[in-house]
C-alpha cells in the first residue's frame, strides 16, 4: 500500500472535486506534504480524516464542528460526535416517512381520481373547511396560470413535493363570468393537509355545487353556466368565485384525456 497520494487520486478516490481539497487544507482540516515539484502528497492521516469530513458532510454537519472535533478529539468527543450523527439520522428516517406516507395518500388518491366514474354531473355536496396557501392575482391566460403556480411552488418548497401531492386549484371571477367572460382567475391555490398549522387562509366550509369533467379546461365554459342555471332552478344563491380544482393536471399526465377538473360554486339557499 502506497504512504502518499496526489490530489487527482484523492479527488478521483472520493469523487471529491480539487477544490474542495485545497479548500480542507486552506482551513488547516487536511495538510498534505509537498514532493520536490511542488505537487501535493496526502497521507494515510489525511486520508482517515478525509473518511471523517465526507461522513460528516453527507449529513450536512457544519464545518466548524467537523474542523473542532478533528483537532480536539478524544473519546468522549468521538460520542457525542456519534450521538449528533445519530440525531441528524433519526430526523433524516422522521422526514423520509412524512414524505413517503405523502406520496403513497397522493398514489391512493390518483387511483381514486383516475377511476371517477361519476363526471359531467351535478351534485350538491357540504365539504369541510380546506386550509390553503394562495397567491392573488388577477390573470387570464393559461401561461400565467402556469407561472404563478411555479411561483407559489417554489415560495412553499417545503410543504409541496415535486409531483404535487397537494390538490392545484383556481379561483375565477364570478362578475367577469355573469358577463360571459370564462377566463378571468383571481387566485391560484394549492390545498394542504388538515393539520398542518403554516396556511395562508381557509377555503370556509359549506354548501356546493360541484361537477367533474374530463378533458380539456375548455369545457369549463361549457359546465359553468349550467352549474349556475342550476343554482337558480333549485333556488341556490352562489356566494363565493367559482373554483377550478386539477385534481389531474399536467404535473400527473401529458395526455389531456386524462386530465380531471372538477368545479366548485359555494352556494346557500335563498
Amino acid at each position: 500500500m502506497k504512504s502518499y497520494y496526489k490530489i487527482n487520486e484523492i479527488s478521483t478516490l472520493y469523487d471529491i472535486g480539487k477544490d474542495s481539497l485545497r479548500y480542507y487544507e486552506e482551513i488547516g482540516m487536511l495538510k498534505p506534504e509537498r514532493d520536490t515539484n511542488g505537487y501535493r502528497l496526502y497521507s494515510i492521516q489525511d486520508i482517515w480524516k478525509l473518511n471523517i469530513i465526507k461522513d460528516l458532510r453527507n449529513l450536512n454537519m457544519p464545518m466548524e464542528v467537523i474542523k473542532d472535533y478533528l483537532e480536539n478529539k478524544t473519546l468522549e468527543n468521538t460520542l457525542d460526535i456519534l450521538n449528533e450523527e445519530i440525531a441528524i439520522i433519526n430526523k433524516k428516517i422522521e422526514q423520509l416517512k412524512t414524505q413517503k406516507n405523502t406520496i403513497l395518500s397522493r398514489m391512493k388518491s390518483l387511483k381514486e381520481d383516475a377511476a371517477e366514474n361519476k363526471t359531467e354531473e351535478i351534485e350538491v355536496v357540504d365539504i369541510s373547511e380546506r386550509k390553503v396557501i394562495v397567491l392573488n392575482d388577477s390573470f387570464s391566460r393559461d401561461e400565467e396560470a402556469d407561472f404563478l403556480i411555479k411561483k407559489l411552488h417554489k415560495k412553499h418548497e417545503d410543504k409541496l413535493y415535486l409531483l404535487g401531492n397537494n390538490y392545484v386549484g383556481v379561483t375565477m371571477n364570478l362578475n367577469k363570468i355573469k358577463d360571459n367572460i370564462y377566463n378571468s382567475y383571481t387566485s391560484v391555490f394549492f390545498i394542504l393537509d388538515s393539520e398542518d398549522k403554516s396556511y395562508d387562509k381557509i377555503i370556509p366550509k359549506g354548501k356546493y355545487l360541484t361537477l367533474s369533467y374530463r378533458g380539456s379546461y375548455e369545457k369549463t365554459k361549457k359546465f359553468i353556466p349550467l352549474m349556475l342555471e342550476f343554482a337558480e332552478n333549485n333556488n341556490y344563491k352562489v356566494i363565493s368565485d367559482p373554483v377550478e380544482l386539477y385534481k389531474i393536471d399536467v404535473h400527473e399526465t401529458s395526455v389531456i384525456d386524462e386530465y380531471l377538473t372538477e368545479l366548485q360554486l359555494q352556494v346557500e339557499e335563498k
